[in-house]
C-alpha cells in the first residue's frame, strides 16, 4: 500500500481540482454569463462557476508550499468579487495551522468526502465483462442524454437548475474518457473521467445507472473500461472524490481502490452590508 505523504495529495488534490478549472474555461467560452474565473494561487487554483453550482471551490492550495493569512486574503477577495461564498478543500495532510487559521476566519463545513485511490500498474488487465450490456465509448453527441442518466441518479424529482447539463461540457475538454452502457440498444448509464497528464492522474467521475437498471454491475463494467483506457493514456493512478458508506465506495474498493484520506471543505458566508 502507498504511503500517502504531501506530495502525493497535491497529485490526489488534482482530481477536482483540473476539472473544475476546466469547466470555468468552458464556460467562458459557452457561458458568458455565469461570469466563470478561474485563477492560480498557492500552488492550486480557486475557481467560479456560477452562484450554487457544485463546481466552484479553492483546491490544491497549501500542500507544495505554506499556505499564508495573505493567501487567505486572496481567497476570499477572489469569492467576494463574484458575490459568492469562499469554499475551500482541505485534508489532513495540511498544516494544523492551517486548520486554526480557518477557524479563527469562522468557516464552517459544507461536505465531507473520501479521497480513494488505485494504483494503475503497467501491463494490468482489466477485463470488461457485465450482464448482457455494451460497454463502449460515449460520443460528443449524446452528451446530454448521457447526462440525463446522471442526473435523474441523482435527483429522480428533477435536478436543480445549477446542477442540469453539467455533464456536457466534459465532453469538450482534453482528455476526457466518457464511456456508455447499453442493454438492447437502449443507454441505461454511463461513467466519465478526465486524464491530468502533469500529475499522471486519471480523476474519476460523472457516473450513473437507471434505476431499473442498477444492481448489473453496470457500474464495475464501466470503472473497468475507465481504468484500461487511464492505463492507457499513461496515468499512474486512478482517483475518486465520494461521500463515506456510498454505492460509489463500494464499487471502487471491489475494484482494489483504497481511502487515502477524508477530505473537508469549508465555506464562509458572505458577510452581510
Amino acid at each position: 500500500m502507498q504511503f500517502v505523504d504531501k506530495v502525493l495529495a497535491r497529485r490526489f488534490e488534482a482530481c477536482e481540482e483540473m476539472p473544475q478549472v476546466l469547466y470555468a474555461r468552458v464556460f467562458q467560452k459557452t457561458r458568458a454569463e455565469i461570469g466563470a474565473a478561474e485563477e492560480e494561487i498557492c500552488g492550486g487554483h480557486m475557481i467560479f462557476a456560477g452562484l450554487g453550482s457544485p463546481i466552484g471551490r479553492a483546491t490544491g492550495l497549501g500542500l507544495d508550499r505554506p499556505f499564508t493569512v495573505e493567501d487567505l486574503d486572496r481567497v476570499e477577495a477572489f469569492y467576494r468579487s463574484h458575490n459568492a461564498p469562499a469554499q475551500v478543500d482541505l485534508c489532513p495532510l495540511h498544516d494544523p495551522a492551517v486548520f486554526e487559521m480557518f477557524r479563527e476566519r469562522g468557516y464552517a463545513i459544507a461536505e465531507l468526502n473520501n479521497v480513494l485511490y488505485r494504483r494503475l500498474d503497467p501491463g494490468e488487465q482489466f477485463t470488461v465483462a457485465s450482464d448482457g450490456s455494451e460497454i463502449r465509448r460515449g460520443l460528443p453527441q449524446e452528451a446530454r442524454e448521457l447526462g440525463g442518466i446522471v442526473e435523474r441518479a441523482f435527483f429522480p424529482d428533477g435536478a436543480p437548475e445549477a446542477f442540469r447539463d453539467l455533464l456536457t461540457p466534459l465532453y469538450q475538454m482534453d482528455g476526457a474518457l466518457t464511456f456508455a452502457a447499453a442493454v438492447d440498444g437502449k443507454m441505461v448509464a454511463c461513467g466519465a473521467g478526465l486524464v491530468i497528464p502533469e500529475h499522471r492522474i486519471f480523476a474519476v467521475c460523472g457516473a450513473g445507472t437507471a434505476v431499473e437498471y442498477r444492481g448489473r454491475g453496470l457500474q464495475t463494467a464501466l470503472l473497468r473500461a475507465r481504468l484500461a483506457a487511464a492505463l492507457e493514456a499513461g496515468c499512474e493512478y486512478a482517483v475518486v472524490v465520494t461521500q463515506g458508506g456510498t454505492p460509489s465506495q463500494r464499487n471502487c474498493e471491489r475494484l482494489g481502490f483504497r481511502v487515502a484520506y477524508s477530505k473537508v471543505t469549508v465555506i464562509k458566508e458572505l458577510e452581510k452590508v
